[in-house]
């Protein structure tokens, strides 16, 4: 299957932008920082300065890091959340319920909070489908992580949503 690329030149610029926070599952780590970095560069080139990062045990503990980081951003600085992650398919049904788990609750922070919770947890049925995604190349899905979340801030300003 062919992958499709992100025109990252068609970007919206973010006046006064916040904060970002991006959480890592430490699993494949090579390929998840691949990911993070690629997406941190984006949001450079866009005027974020303010990014943090958090690595966590893996996947299915992003959800309650995003939501604990957005409890405590009372004064909502935090403009997105950024997750990072691959899951490997194994023997068991370990794959699925932590894919299942991870993204639904991710779904929910992001409802809860009302602020863009990003998820590039990546379940893939090999390394080969890992890689593919987080080469050094316009395929990382970092860049695609960055470029979804810079957009949804700027049409959630758009419509004055806080």
């Amino acid at each position: 299957m062919a992958q499709t690329a992100v025109d990252l030149s068609k970007l919206p610029t973010i006046e006064n932008p916040g904060r970002i926070a991006i959480l890592k599952s430490k699993w494949y780590s090579e390929l998840v920082d691949s990911l993070a970095s690629a997406c941190e560069g984006v949001l450079r080139d866009k005027g974020y300065d303010r990014i943090e990062t958090h690595t966590l045990p893996g996947s299915l503990e992003l959800p309650l890091a995003a939501a604990d980081l957005l409890a405590n951003d009372p004064a909502n600085e935090i403009d997105a959340v950024i997750c990072f992650g691959i899951i490997l398919k194994g023997e068991t049904l370990h794959f699925e319920m932590i894919s299942n788990e991870c993204i639904r609750g991710l779904g929910e922070v992001s409802l809860k909070y009302r602020r863009p919770v990003v998820v590039e947890v990546l379940p893939v049925f090999n390394m080969e489908e890992a890689e593919a995604r987080t080469g050094d190349n316009e395929f990382n899905k970092g860049l695609e992580a960055a470029a979804a979340a810079i957009e949804m801030i700027h049409w959630r300003r758009s419509i004055g949503a806080k």
